[in-house]
């Protein structure tokens, strides 16, 4: 590359001669260019990444306070015979039904920034409406699993003892 930067330069003296040659090299350009870009997509990694672990222990502390409220509940559903999946689907329901509205109301407003984000390049994609549902169901899946634990858990507490103490 040195050799060819020297030929090209020596070229150059002879057609201009007292004006010095100025090169980039496109990479370089390109790289300066989205440089900024990519500075804004780490930062945006860490604040999602903790955004996610903040809401999945607003999650548990609600499905924790949920559990004990219905403690009785719980065991007297338990006694009657109710499986653990019975329990576990009852106590997540309404927590899954708030993520899933959560979702609904987010999409629209994350694909009108992304569009908009979008625009200011000269090469850009469509975001197509599976990285959305791709997005919601992991959504999903981490809300099931803060969840999960947390009601699998409590159906599986003996139901003699959360019927005792209430």
């Amino acid at each position: 590359m040195t050799q060819t930067i020297q030929s090209i330069t020596s070229r150059w003296d002879a057609f201009s001669p007292g004006r010095p040659m100025e090169y980039f090299f496109l990479d370089q350009d390109y790289d300066r260019q989205y440089r900024a870009e990519e500075r804004i997509v780490r930062i945006l990694s860490v604040f999602t990444i903790v955004a996610i672990f903040v809401a999945c222990l607003g999650l548990f502390g609600l499905t924790a306070f949920a559990t004990r409220q219905r403690i009785k509940e719980i065991g007297v559903r338990k006694v009657l015979g109710a499986s653990v999946a019975d329990i576990v689907v009852l106590l997540a329901k309404e927590v899954m039904i708030l993520v899933l509205v959560a979702v609904l109301v987010a999409m629209p407003l994350a694909f009108y920034a992304m569009s908009h984000w979008l625009e200011s390049f000269a090469y850009r994609t469509d975001v197509g409406l599976f990285t959305f549902i791709g997005a919601g169901g992991l959504a999903l899946v981490i809300a099931w699993l803060t969840v999960g634990y947390q009601s699998f858990r409590a159906a599986l507490a003996n139901p003699v003892v959360s019927i005792r103490n209430e």
